[in-house]
């Protein structure tokens, strides 16, 4: 690996949530959030990245989201469950961003909206191809996630010093 391979973080919203009469944080997924979360990690593996950390959010949502997902992909990332990430709002986000230590080079942040949509936005200074295009029009729906890259350290990241390299979201 060289030290100018560009970072790589990858903002994942939860799949779908159920309603039931508990806590915000307590909500598990949905019927479809079942069924959604896997097929997001096989588009995830799709993408051939393999993740040095997993920040993930501590509701259950997330968590049963990411369980899901990351048995689809070929390596399973250390994963940190993260209370910061419930409820974060993009700059909370960014804030622990900064924190990861600069021998962590891929991190998938699995979170809620509208954290992790602004995030992506506010971070992509540029994108690829039609991908903010994608983002703009669908939204961040649940189980969608989207591709950043950025050069230099953790530390240094902050709006608009990404490159969206991609986006992804289920099919209503």
């Amino acid at each position: 690996m060289s030290a100018a391979e560009p970072r790589l973080i990858v903002p994942f919203r939860h799949a779908k949530a159920d309603w039931p009469q508990v806590s915000d944080h307590e909500r598990p997924l949905a019927e479809r959030g079942r069924k959604d979360a896997p097929i997001a990690g096989r588009k995830l593996a799709d993408t051939g990245i393999s993740f040095d950390l997993a920040l993930c959010s501590t509701a259950v949502r997330t968590r049963e989201t990411w369980k899901l997902a990351v048995h689809e992909l070929v390596h399973r990332p250390k994963t940190v469950y993260e209370e910061r990430v419930y409820e974060a709002s993009p700059g909370e986000l960014i804030a622990v961003l900064n924190e990861i230590p600069d021998d962590v080079r891929k991190v998938i942040l699995i979170g809620h909206n509208p954290g992790v949509h602004g995030l992506a936005e506010i971070l992509a200074g540029s994108a690829e191809g039609d991908a903010r295009d994608r983002m703009n029009r669908r939204g961040f729906p649940a189980a969608a996630f989207a591709l950043l890259s950025f050069e230099g350290p953790w530390k240094a990241l902050e709006p608009g010093t990404a490159t969206l390299t991609d986006y992804w979201a289920p099919s209503e």
